[in-house]
């Protein structure tokens, strides 16, 4: 389609372009097979011919093409997505069209022909429409925006040759026409006139791309469509906009010129790189006016300072009046307004000064930690900033540290204290030099102007008091050996009276002795040891013993210091072994190490000896002692040594002579791990001491002499016949007898029998009397309960061991009463038991 030209030209141009390919699409019917003749050669985004999707699947909301060589658009237009070649002369493509809400799908194949060079005249059976030349082409075209009308307004007039030839109806498509906003463009469908309706706002829609499209009467196309954009031209129309509306920036005091303040910038609306967009920047009003510090770059829109003046002291704010105009400032352009506040920031460019250059303060002596002077200054820096806190410093005359001076935060003023005790007699008159300066440092310039630090003079004056006794110093020192005889003197603590300077007439007093080993003589402070001091037992071991004494003047002012004693050590004690029982595992293990320890100082200690205390031979052909270091040594076994526990002694000697004896239990074992025989002989190995073992002999001994006792009262009762012979052979129980009697009754030797079933009662033996069983005569103790003797009678009354068979038998004829074998027995046994628990106790 172009504009009409005169037929001469057309003419020219057919001449011309005689050879060019022209391309010729075919619609089919549709969801059937659609025919396109296309050259053998399509560049990308090349029209391929148009197919009809709404017809095939109106509601198709998926379309999917089975060749990436090509893209479809909604309205069925079928274009090139790369350069396409035919190398053989059909190809063919698919295209699905789904309904996934109604899960339907319909394809529709697309067969492309290699187009034949062969030019003929239509038929009016023929589908394809031919043509010998090409005049179908874009054609530049623009509006103007906020045009006036009138409306509707010609934009051009497109024209495809067919129409020399044919009926060729218009038709155009795209934003503006059937896409937002709709209707804002129309085509004559017979003349091919395009208008637009109604004005147009660039920054609304800068570009329109409509397609327009060439078919004949029954709806072939004549041609390709026709991409066919309309530009809308830019008119200023809009104001260029500030940011924001209010700046906010800062900037310190004392700044030198073209220090960067802040940076403004606007924007506008109109066409980019156009002059409706090329901004400047002006300053319309600076308050206060005068003098004017601030200047502004006409194109970055970057404030800076103009002058060195800038005093917070002064002026702590400025407000600006930005001016932005387009049309690069010209006269007729668009502006836009805008405020910058710029604050002064605060720079320590204000010395501090003391408001005197001399002050006087008093304090007594021997007092600490009070407040003595309050020095106060002036700032005209901001209040309660680093530039205006102060800093004071003492710089001559707190040599000694007798004083502090700190900053009050609230007032700032500075606060001298004593912070150490001043002494009358030594220093009757300080004279301080006192300084300030501020937290932050000054600017720079400042610092040049000032060549030195701001300075005060403070005398402080020193009254007299009354003192007491000085324990100088706190800690004094003594030595006195170790083990020195009770009753030692030696010099003690000594304080003084500060008035004098000397000792006289002061008294002292123990405070506090943590062993109680000495006594303080009260009027010269000697001291005495009352007790042998041991330097071992002294906690923490650090070989010195801390007393606190108390020294009082005649006026009962007193002072406290304390007496370090330093006790020096002497080698007595020997060294110890510390292990008393060792496993060895043979053969896996061929020696193990012993080691100790000696608790006196280390030139009375290491290195030790070991030997063997007078080993006999089989303990010397066993057992062998080497050296490992100063304070252990290797025990190492013959290799056919057996299998048992052996009691090695090893004596340990320090290089002084001192010497100790251990036998250490040595179980030479057959294992794997020591921890194997450990185990072993928690469980099986009990060894019992000579005194215990004679303790048990003893108690033997003792329960043979009373069972002797008992054996003779039998026999003598016996001879007196106390009850027929044949009652004796009744009580008798046989010692194999699985179910004893129930019954009670009392043998000849006056003990009751009772059955082993009743285990609700007492004991009763029966050391019954003797029975032919086989010709051997048996005797057994019988056991039942633990009831005592005496319950046999009843309760509350005192019966022989007679009278448990209910009979009278004479006590002489029988043999001793109950109370008589108790009293004999009690305290043997009691004798017993105490020998094996001090046995027990000393193992």
């Amino acid at each position: 389609m172009a504009a009409p030209e005169p037929r001469g030209s057309v003419r020219g141009a057919l001449c011309s372009l005689l050879l060019t390919l022209v391309v010729f699409s075919f619609a089919c019917e549709s969801c059937k097979m659609v025919i396109f003749n296309i050259p053998s050669k399509l560049e990308a985004n090349k029209m391929v011919g148009k197919v009809d999707l709404k017809e095939c699947l109106g509601s198709a909301d998926l379309v999917r093409l089975s060749d990436s060589d090509f893209r479809v658009l909604d309205d069925g237009s079928v274009y090139t997505a790369s350069a396409v070649e035919l190398s053989d002369e059909k190809r063919s493509f698919t295209i699905w069209l789904s309904d996934t809400k109604r899960q339907t799908q319909k394809e529709i194949t697309v067969l492309l022909e290699h187009q034949k060079k062969v030019l003929r005249k239509r038929h009016l059976k023929e589908t394809v429409l031919r043509r010998s030349k090409r005049r179908w082409a874009p054609i530049p075209c623009s509006m103007q925006e906020n045009s006036l009308g009138p409306f509707p307004l010609l934009l051009q007039q497109v024209q495809s040759d067919a129409a020399q030839n044919y009926t060729i109806f218009y038709s155009i498509s795209g934003r503006g026409v059937d896409q937002e906003p709709l209707n804002l463009f129309f085509i004559d469908r017979d003349t091919g006139n395009l208008y637009c309706t109604r004005p147009v706002d660039r920054e609304e829609y800068d570009v329109f791309d409509l397609i327009a499209y060439a078919s004949t009467a029954d709806g072939y196309s004549a041609d390709l469509p026709l991409p066919l954009p309309i530009r809308v031209e830019d008119e200023n129309d809009n104001y260029p906009i500030f940011t924001e509306a209010i700046y906010n920036f800062e900037v310190p005091e004392s700044s030198r010129i073209g220090t960067t303040v802040g940076v403004v910038c606007a924007t506008d609306r109109d066409e980019p790189d156009t002059m409706h967009t090329r901004l400047k920047y002006s300053i319309l009003e600076q308050r206060p006016r005068s003098p004017g510090l601030f200047s502004v770059h006409p194109s970055t829109g970057v404030i800076t300072t103009v002058s060195p003046y800038l005093d917070r002291e002064v002026v702590d704010k400025y407000s600006l009046i930005m001016k932005v105009q387009d049309m690069d400032g010209q006269f007729f352009g668009l502006i836009g307004t805008s405020t910058c506040i710029i604050t002064v920031k605060d720079s320590n460019d204000n010395v501090p000064t003391f408001k005197q250059s001399a002050y006087e303060a008093s304090v007594e002596e021997n007092t600490v930690n009070v407040e003595i002077l309050r020095i106060s200054i002036e700032d005209k820096d901001l209040m309660n900033t680093a530039n205006w806190r102060a800093n004071f410093t003492i710089l001559k005359g707190n040599e000694n540290g007798h004083f502090k001076i700190s900053t009050d935060k609230e007032t700032n003023e500075g606060v001298l204290c004593v912070v150490k005790p001043l002494n009358y007699e030594e220093n009757r008159q300080v004279i301080l030099e006192i300084g300030v300066s501020n937290e932050a440092p000054f600017t720079r310039d400042v610092a040049l102007r000032m060549a030195t630090v701001n300075k005060a003079l403070v005398t402080v004056r020193v009254r007299d008091q009354d003192e007491g006794p000085e324990c100088s110093p706190a800690a004094q020192y003594v030595r006195i050996k170790e083990n020195s005889a009770v009753g030692t003197k030696i010099n003690g603590y000594k304080a003084y009276d500060t008035e004098t300077r000397s000792s006289n007439g002061l008294r002292y007093k123990k405070l506090h002795d943590p062993k109680e080993w000495i006594t303080i003589d009260e009027l010269s402070g000697s001291i005495i040891t009352s007790k042998t001091l041991d330097r071992e037992v002294v906690t923490p071991r650090n070989d010195v013993y801390n007393v606190t004494v108390l020294a009082i003047d005649q006026g009962g002012r007193s002072c406290t210091g304390t007496l370090v004693v330093n006790i020096e050590d002497v080698n007595d004690n020997p060294p110890e072994i510390l292990q008393n029982y060792l496993v060895i595992c043979k053969p896996k293990m061929g020696y193990i190490d012993i080691s100790a320890v000696d608790p006196d100082e280390r030139i009375h200690g290491a290195p030790f000896y070991f030997s063997l205390a007078n080993p006999s031979p089989e303990t010397s052909r066993i057992w062998t002692l080497t050296k490992v270091n100063d304070t252990a040594a290797r025990l190492s076994y013959w290799k056919n040594a057996a299998f048992q526990e052996y009691n090695v002694p090893i004596t340990v000697k320090d290089r002084a002579g001192q010497s100790a004896t251990k036998t250490l239990r040595v179980n030479l074992c057959d294992c794997d791990y020591p921890s194997q025989c450990l185990a072993a002989s928690r469980s099986a190995d009990v060894t019992l001491g000579k005194w215990a073992i004679l303790a048990i002999l003893l108690g033997v001994a003792l329960l043979f002499s009373v069972l002797l006792t008992l054996v003779c009262g039998v026999v003598g009762a016996r001879k007196k016949k106390c009850f027929p012979e044949d009652l004796a052979q009744q009580n008798l129980i046989i010692s194999n007898t699985e179910a004893p009697g129930d019954d009670k009754v009392c043998s000849g030797n006056g003990f009751m029998t009772q059955t082993v079933n009743n285990s609700s009662q007492g004991f009763c033996g029966t050391l019954g009397s003797g029975v032919k069983n086989g010709g051997q005569e048996t005797i057994e103790l019988m056991k039942g309960g633990h009831q005592t003797l005496e319950s046999c009678g009843g309760a509350g009354h005192h019966h022989t061991l007679d009278s448990c068979r209910g009979g009278h038998v004479d006590t002489d004829n029988c043999r001793y009463t109950y109370s008589e074998w108790h009293s004999f027995t009690q305290p043997r046994l009691g004798e017993t038991v105490s020998i094996i628990s001090d046995q027990v106790e000393k193992e």
